[in-house]
């Protein structure tokens, strides 16, 4: 039997050399959409928690997205526009877009899974040229219309990846016996899904992956080097 190809991609240091949801915080705070001083402090230390491995992504969802929550979708889908030409594209290094563009001339179904929101990432892997993104899912307000903050459904984030992996393959007639899946990760929190995947590769990885990746002999790609 011949297995289905599939490369993910975690998004953040993985194929841009920043975190989508940290620098959108920043640049919203460049909007005047935040108090300066409470909003650093707090996605400072939510940053250093996700960095660490103790992140409550529940908790951190419901910040990131407050703002936006209160913009409404005109404003905020204006503002993402700005932040995708100022801050994104320009960001985007070519060795990200080829190593994409390699797995796809090469025939693999690429998909893009991030623990960071919807909103944020959904340009960004459109940008990519990528249109399967598993990434943290927003509930929608059924009077309003727009997000609430919350979380709908699994979150992608530590184990919840491989949870929205497999939900993802069973929509495509898909399981593990049928794949042959190659993932791409810089983070610790990602271990869970590195494991399951049939090649790891470290990519960019934070301090404590590189040292996993070295015991057990996963591949490490320094794409930014």
């Amino acid at each position: 039997m011949t297995l289905k190809k599939l490369a993910l991609f975690d998004l953040d240091h993985t194929l841009i050399p920043f975190d989508s949801d940290y620098s959108w915080g920043e640049f919203t705070l460049g909007l005047g959409w935040n108090d300066a001083q409470d909003f650093k402090r707090m996605n400072d230390a939510f940053y250093a928690q996700y960095k660490a491995g103790t992140l409550d992504i529940h908790a951190y969802c419901r910040f990131a997205t407050a703002a936006v929550c209160r913009q409404g979708p005109e404003r905020s889908k204006a503002a993402h526009a700005q932040y995708m030409e100022k801050v994104v594209l320009p960001g985007i290094r070519p060795c990200a877009r080829e190593l994409v563009r390699q797995h796809q001339d090469a025939g693999d179904t690429v998909v893009i899974i991030t623990a960071t929101n919807e909103f944020v990432t959904r340009p960004i892997a459109q940008a990519f040229g990528v249109k399967d993104l598993l990434a943290i899912e927003l509930e929608v307000d059924s009077a309003t219309g727009w997000y609430t903050g919350e979380i709908r459904g699994v979150p992608s984030f530590r184990e919840g990846k491989v949870t929205r992996t497999e939900a993802w393959m069973k929509e495509h007639g898909l399981s593990w016996d049928t794949v042959h899946v190659t993932f791409y990760s810089d983070s610790i929190n990602d271990v869970p899904l590195l494991e399951r995947a049939n090649v790891a590769i470290a990519t960019n990885p934070d301090d404590r992956l590189r040292v996993l990746a070295t015991e057990r002999q996963w591949r490490i790609l320094d794409l930014f080097a």
